[in-house]
């Protein structure tokens, strides 16, 4: 019986050890937030000099990594790119190796049309990155209207003035999984 016990005890220890070293010498906290498609991101952020972190933060939660998406609005992909919206990039962008047809199932494609659209809007944003994740959901008409009637500032502290829940939710959501991307991953990309 005392055998038996001490091989119990043993056996614990040798899995508790090998927890730790496990916890120790990964990232373990990459397992809670992973990021997908990291070369595709580190590519087209590169291009458009975009944070790709901004990017990995809308993708987590616009799709949460799973492409062939299409919300109930008709927005497509892993960036959830609005149809009207992506044909205007295609146009503006003139992307030659992206189509409508393989922005849906293609993450390349729809990376690559996210981060710049992205990239237009931190140049109309002036590079106020939560003004930039706020137009990319309400749009960016709207938060012009709101910053210019004042009834928000832009800032990343006045974020409860967004005049739309929608927005306000969806900006604290990217927020967090950027702030939770930087600190699990550093310099990455």
């Amino acid at each position: 019986m005392l055998n038996w016990l001490r091989k119990k005890r043993v056996l614990l220890l040798l899995f508790l050890g090998f927890t730790a070293i496990l916890f120790l010498s990964t990232n373990w906290m990459s397992w809670f937030y992973p990021i997908y498609y990291k070369e595709e991101i580190r590519r087209h952020s590169s291009t458009y000099e975009v944070d790709p972190y901004l990017i990995a933060a809308i993708i987590r939660v616009e799709t949460n990594y799973k492409t062939g998406r299409e919300s109930k609005k008709g927005a497509i992909g892993l960036m959830q790119l609005m149809p009207d919206t992506a044909k205007w990039a295609l146009e503006q962008a003139k992307l030659p190796d992206v189509s409508m047809s393989r922005l849906k199932n293609e993450p390349s494609a729809n990376i690559e049309l996210g981060a710049w659209y992205l990239h237009t809007l931190s140049d109309e944003f002036d590079g106020n990155r939560t003004a930039v994740i706020a137009a990319y959901n309400a749009g960016p008409g709207k938060v012009q209207r709101w910053l210019k009637e004042g009834s928000w500032n832009g800032s990343e502290e006045d974020i409860k003035s967004i005049p739309f829940g929608e927005t306000r939710h969806y900006v604290q959501r990217v927020i967090y999984y950027y702030n939770q991307y930087t600190e699990i991953y550093g310099n990455i990309f």
